[in-house]
């Protein structure tokens, strides 16, 4: 067998949406360090995710760059910050990923688009239908299931009641309050 036909196995991941699942939902664009505010249970969420084997990558359109209200060492910053928070409760994120581009430019890496997604598996060696999206809104809802990964949604953000018109077909997978029950439901069920 050459080395190249070797089987790497495949991890699996959780993919968190930014603004409204690990920070708070400002309804403008996080535009500096000081502006991004964790949510309750984010650094325990995250590292309970961790340590039971599981893959932690954010992934976050930022149209702010696009639009010119942020730039790309804004960003930078803002990520520290958010690094060092999750830092703080005792884990790391895998990594992060971001759409950069302004809606218009129709890239394939802004959601609902799973450009991202792809990105990431084939960057950490990631099964994608072992994998689990979590988002607060249908474009993160609508990724996940472009790529058959299962979908949570969390009411912690642009979206606080669940109404399934809301979204297109397919629906969540499950919708849970916020992030410390989606974690326990993961540990407890996959």
């Amino acid at each position: 067998m050459k080395k190249s036909e070797i089987l790497v196995p495949r991890k699996r991941a959780i993919f968190l949406d930014r603004d409204g699942v690990l920070n708070a939902e400002l309804g403008d664009y996080v535009k500096r360090p000081e502006e991004l505010v964790v949510l309750p249970g984010v650094p325990s969420s995250v590292n309970l995710l961790v340590n039971a084997g599981w893959l932690v990558v954010v992934f976050t359109n930022q149209a702010g760059i696009g639009r010119g209200v942020m730039s790309y060492s804004d960003l930078t910053a803002i990520h520290l910050k958010l690094k060092s928070e999750i830092y703080l409760g005792g884990s790391e994120l895998t990594d992060i990923y971001f759409c950069p581009h302004h809606p218009d430019d129709y890239c394939e890496c802004r959601k609902p688009l799973p450009g991202m997604l792809i990105r990431a598996a084939a960057d950490h060696q990631i099964e994608l239908a072992r994998s689990i999206v979590i988002g607060d809104s249908p474009r993160d809802i609508a990724s996940g299931n472009q790529v058959g990964c299962e979908t949570i949604l969390l009411l912690t953000g642009k979206t606080t009641i669940y109404d399934s018109t809301l979204f297109p077909s397919p629906q969540p997978h499950h919708v849970f309050p916020k992030i410390s029950s989606a974690a326990n439901w993961i540990l407890a069920n996959r």
